[in-house]
């Protein structure tokens, strides 16, 4: 592989090809490019989807409710389901074992005024499991505990964005906030990977809200995480399960979808896996269909190439060169050709890559681009191709006859 003389003549056989040698290696290089390209659009889709978990468990279940679609034992059509405490307990004692982590959300608007500054923010009331949920991170002070839910005290935890547009360069920690002309303590600074919209939120206990405003156990949300011990498959059985007991309990059809509605991330992922698996076999297809027509490419200028050194190697064949050698350099001449084509294209493609960025993020195609894994897997494709596309024309050079040969002109 190492020998100077038969480096030497390759590239004298290249230099003899030169137009033929750069058509197949840019067919090569093609198909490499749109290859890479299409595949770092492919790991931007699914980043762009990972990302919209990035600020909450994935193993993460959502239970909300509306209005039935239908009438169903004695019970009219259009009948608000409302999720009450109670409903909150029952999937808590219900499924022990199945669940990590539960909260029931209540959802309000409201004005926060601090001072001379105000502002309208969402307001979250949850219990304290609520944190590992959605995975908040604490700047300053603590989180909403067991004992503000029982004692329905006014603690609240702001958001950062909330603490920066309000108290401009103050610490909130410690401070009172007044929300709807009600006082509460900050109890705690927190951030969220979520973006912006996640950090102007204000968390307050379910219970507080439940008694200031309206005096009942209403509950618009219940929130859970299922044991990380369950197949997706078993997390999708779970989730079905709890809109079925749930379904029974409130005596909504089996068949309404809208009462009751039951979402969890493990199904959103199989969902979207399923989708991505479609884009990245049509990917593949592409990618190999054009390698297959540069190996092609290459195959034929080898032909050729062989086709116009028939007198050469069969004056090779007289002077005692072996079949073996003959075919290891017209392989070792088809592997370069197509390694050092197909990498132009690789490094082009990633080139490309890098200047797209985040540009096309509004497509929701998020950092797109190919890990080390698939550089590794393409320098062995392409060293395969290269075999692939010089063995027939190496062993037809290696059956030469030297007398047959010398007569060529």
């Amino acid at each position: 592989m190492f020998d100077r003389d038969r480096w030497q003549e390759i590239f004298e056989a290249i230099g003899k090809n030169k137009l033929r040698t750069f058509l197949s290696g840019f067919t090569v290089a093609l198909g490499i490019l749109i290859f890479t390209v299409l595949l770092g659009m492919g790991n931007g889709l699914l980043n762009s989807f990972l990302s919209s978990f990035v600020d909450d468990a994935q193993n993460i279940i959502f239970i909300s409710s509306g209005n039935t679609s239908k009438a169903y034992k004695g019970f009219q059509e259009n009948r608000k389901i409302q999720f009450k405490n109670e409903d909150f307990e029952f999937i808590k004692s219900n499924y022990i074992g199945k669940v990590e982590f539960a909260t029931p959300r209540v959802y309000r608007n409201s004005q926060a005024k601090y001072k001379k500054e105000s502002g309208s923010y969402s307001i979250r009331a949850v219990n304290q499991d609520h944190q590992y949920l959605e995975k908040t991170i604490m700047m300053k002070g603590r989180y909403i505990n067991e004992a503000d839910v029982k004692e329905r005290t006014k603690n609240i935890v702001i958001g950062r964005l909330v603490e920066k547009d309000l108290f401009k360069n103050e610490s909130a920690l410690g401070k009172m906030l007044d929300v709807d002309g009600i006082p509460y303590k900050i109890v705690g600074v927190f951030q969220d990977s979520g973006g912006d919209n996640e950090e102007r939120i204000i968390y307050i206990p379910f219970t507080t809200v439940q008694l200031l405003f309206g005096n009942n156990d209403h509950i618009n949300q219940i929130n859970l995480s299922y044991n990380m011990a369950m197949s997706s498959e078993q997390a999708i059985a779970f989730a079905d399960q709890i809109k079925d007991d749930l379904k029974e309990k409130f005596k909504v059809a089996p068949d309404d979808q809208s009462a009751i509605r039951v979402r969890s991330f493990a199904e959103d992922i199989k969902e979207t896996m399923v989708i991505l698996g479609g884009i990245y076999l049509v990917i593949f297809v592409v990618g190999i269909g054009t390698l297959i027509s540069g190996v092609i490419g290459i195959g034929n200028i080898m032909t050729f190439s062989i086709k116009e050194r028939t007198k050469e190697l069969g004056i090779r064949k007289a002077l005692g060169a072996s079949p073996k050698s003959i075919i290891a350099m017209v392989l070792q001449e088809s592997v370069l050709i197509t390694s050092v084509a197909g990498y132009v294209g690789l490094l082009l493609g990633i080139f490309a890559l890098k200047l797209i960025g985040n540009n096309l993020e509004k497509f929701f195609i998020l950092n797109p681009k190919v890990d080390t894994g698939v550089i590794m897997v393409a320098t062995i494709t392409l060293i395969l191709a290269g075999l692939l596309a010089g063995y027939i024309p190496a062993r037809r050079a290696a059956r030469i006859k030297p007398i047959i040969a010398l007569r060529d002109e």
